[in-house]
């Protein structure tokens, strides 16, 4: 097995195609091919959508941190098979057992541990927890497919 190595922002953005606002990931940390990896995500006061939700008590939304999640497999998966820079997209075909445990703040630093469990083709199997100091946030089970 390879040693867990990081990507930067420079390198997730030559895996995936999203941008900002809506590119979720700062950075991956603890990347093992194939297998699992740790996306991170600072937020920031500056997110666009603490303009709307809610501006009395900015709460990162649910469904961004499981986007996040879905973001940090999705580069892990460029990744492994090579497609960076190579016009791929990675689709989410279900998500299960979603659960929100805690909000996610202004100033949290959003840890996203996504692990596979299982791949077929082109279609991959992820269990995903995001933490915020050591604490669950949020965790789904999700499939996406890679379309090249």
């Amino acid at each position: 097995m390879s040693e867990p190595f990081s990507l930067d922002i420079n390198a997730i953005k030559e895996c995936l195609p999203h941008r900002y606002p809506m590119l979720m990931i700062d950075r991956m940390e603890d990347i093992i091919l194939g297998e699992s990896a740790v996306g991170i995500k600072n937020v920031t006061n500056n997110e666009p959508f603490f303009q709307g939700h809610f501006p009395q008590r900015p709460i990162m939304p649910g469904v961004l941190i499981v986007e996040a999640m879905g973001q940090t497999a999705g580069a892990l998966v460029a990744k492994t098979m090579g497609i960076e820079q190579n016009g791929g997209l990675v689709y989410f075909m279900s998500m299960d057992n979603v659960k929100f445990r805690k909000l996610v703040q202004p100033g949290d630093v959003l840890k996203l541990h996504v692990q596979k469990e299982k791949q077929h083709g082109n279609v991959w199997r992820f269990r995903g927890e995001a933490r915020v100091d050591g604490s669950l946030v949020a965790e789904a089970v999700f499939t996406a497919m890679i379309v090249l």
